[in-house]
């Protein structure tokens, strides 16, 4: 198995021991929050493993780092790699989806079930994700997305970073929420302006499979 595999199912178990912290009001709640940073941080580092093994070791964190903050440079050392195709690449794209899933939707149902978000959130994320994978997926990778709308919201390095920046703060402070009783009403625009972001990428996915 390869390394960024290894990553990807390591950060999917991490979340069962997150949401069981949050459903128990594990104190200090910041805990919490430091391993769901954790956890998203690691989305980050099985995409450089994967480059990083394509690359044959030739590319550093930082000229990865370099290349998601969109340095020209960097990003054609990333990009440009030439390597044979192993049996990884073949399932490491989709099980990245996966872990990205599983992450995602225990975290929905856990807010769900404390009654901090309501149920209609979480059946919207369940029904973009099911229709925009199942397209993507017959499609092929989203990293080969040729319409500007698609790129701009979902595989540029903006539209990515942004969905995960969104996804920390949004969790993070829901969580508190639950564990500390901050104000709920930030915590609904929050949720909002997430579940927004998220159903914008997934018509853009959407928009490009049918192209």
């Amino acid at each position: 198995m390869r390394e960024a595999d290894e990553i990807t199912l390591l950060r999917t178990v991490l979340v069962f021991p997150i949401a069981y912290m949050i459903l128990s009001k594990f104190q200090p709640a910041w805990i919490t929050i430091v391993l769901m940073v954790v956890m998203f941080v690691m989305d980050a580092l099985d995409g450089y493993a994967a480059v990083k093994e394509k690359s044959r070791g030739e590319v550093t964190m930082l000229e990865y780092a370099m290349a998601a903050l969109g340095d020209m440079v960097a990003r054609h050392k990333v990009s440009g790699y030439k390597a044979k195709k192993g049996k990884g690449d073949s399932y490491g794209p989709r099980l990245d989806i996966a872990g990205d899933r599983v992450t995602e939707y225990i975290l929905w149902i856990v807010f769900v079930a404390v009654n901090i978000v309501p149920l209609f959130v979480l059946m919207l994320i369940v029904v973009r994700h099911s229709f925009a994978d199942a397209l993507m997926g017959a499609r092929g990778t989203s990293s080969k997305m040729k319409s500007r709308f698609a790129r701009l919201v979902y595989s540029s390095n903006i539209g990515r970073g942004g969905v995960a920046v969104v996804k920390v703060v949004t969790f993070s402070y829901l969580t508190l929420v639950y564990t500390s009783g901050w104000n709920l009403t930030v915590g609904y625009a929050l949720t909002a302006v997430l579940a927004a972001y998220i159903l914008i990428r997934g018509a853009a996915e959407i928009y490009e499979s049918l192209q």
